[in-house]
């Protein structure tokens, strides 16, 4: 009986340290994948918003932007984020509560996300001109590895969306246009490398937006209706920003949501990943 005890125990310990070792390696993953990010792009916070620039854009767009930045904002460079929220893997799955950890940059397109439940690590990522998902069980085991043209659309999709955490790259340039559609409506387009983005962008009275909606991959080879919903906007270090988002697909079977998420934190032209002190989750 006291062999078996000391048996379990060991096993117990061993199976500890493998997943502790597990959790070091994809740690140190990350952070290499984060600091090839902040290195690829480079600082453009010298350049500063102004009202003048808005006077050709339709009346909704230029709201928002008189909305949620000041005159003389810099603009974002680098972007780090945290996040808590709930998490689908399918239809017929439960949700399952998340924590996240973001950074983003913005002269070069690019971010890597990282998503922890109690079963599974995700790591999204738009790096290098190149789209990656990687899912790991128990930090242990990958069980998804996904690259490939689709994903380059579907991340890239993803990092203009949440733009709206770093507005000043939704201002127009060479790769950014607006175009008008409505009193509450607008359209954005995005042309990168051989990529040709868009949304539908709805605004409310205040000019917040509160919808965008384009056409993601959702797998392959199928292009489906992905909709961002966001709400709760608040003001955090000067910058007015939604807090609230839940992401979902438009499918001909109905509505499929399978991401909300609540912002923690967000911080600008830190070009360094979080220290474990410094992330905060509620």
């Amino acid at each position: 009986m006291i062999q078996l005890i000391l048996v379990t125990g060991a096993m117990l310990g061993l199976a500890s340290l493998i997943l502790l070792a597990g959790r070091w390696r994809l740690a140190v993953q990350f952070s290499k994948k984060v600091q090839q990010l902040f290195s690829e792009s480079a600082n453009i916070s010298d350049k500063t918003f102004n009202h003048d620039s808005l006077a050709e854009l339709p009346p909704p767009v230029q709201r928002y932007f008189k909305h949620v930045l000041k005159e003389g904002e810099p603009y974002m460079s680098y972007a780090r984020i945290t996040h808590t929220g709930e998490f689908k893997t399918g239809f017929d799955k439960g949700w399952a509560k998340i924590e996240g950890e973001q950074y983003a940059t913005t002269k070069k397109p690019g971010f890597i996300w990282k998503g922890k439940t109690s079963i599974f690590v995700a790591r999204d990522m738009y790096i290098g001109d190149t789209g990656r998902l990687v899912v790991s069980l128990f930090s242990l085991f990958k069980v998804v590895d996904a690259k490939g043209d689709a994903y380059n659309q579907g991340e890239l999709l993803r990092w203009l969306g949440e733009s709206v955490l770093y507005p000043t790259n939704l201002l127009p340039s060479e790769r950014l246009r607006w175009f008008p559609m409505d009193a509450h409506k607008a359209k954005l387009t995005f042309n990168y490398l051989q990529l040709s983005l868009f949304f539908i962008i709805s605004f409310n009275d205040v000019g917040e937006i509160i919808q965008m909606e384009t056409q993601r991959y959702m797998d392959d080879k199928n292009l489906e209706t992905w909709i961002i919903k966001l709400a709760a906007y608040k003001q955090i270090n000067g910058v007015v920003v939604p807090t609230a988002f839940e992401v979902l697909w438009r499918l001909k079977k109905g509505d499929f949501s399978y991401a909300k998420f609540n912002l923690q934190q967000i911080e600008y032209n830190k070009p360094h990943k979080f220290e474990e002190h410094e992330m905060h989750y509620s």
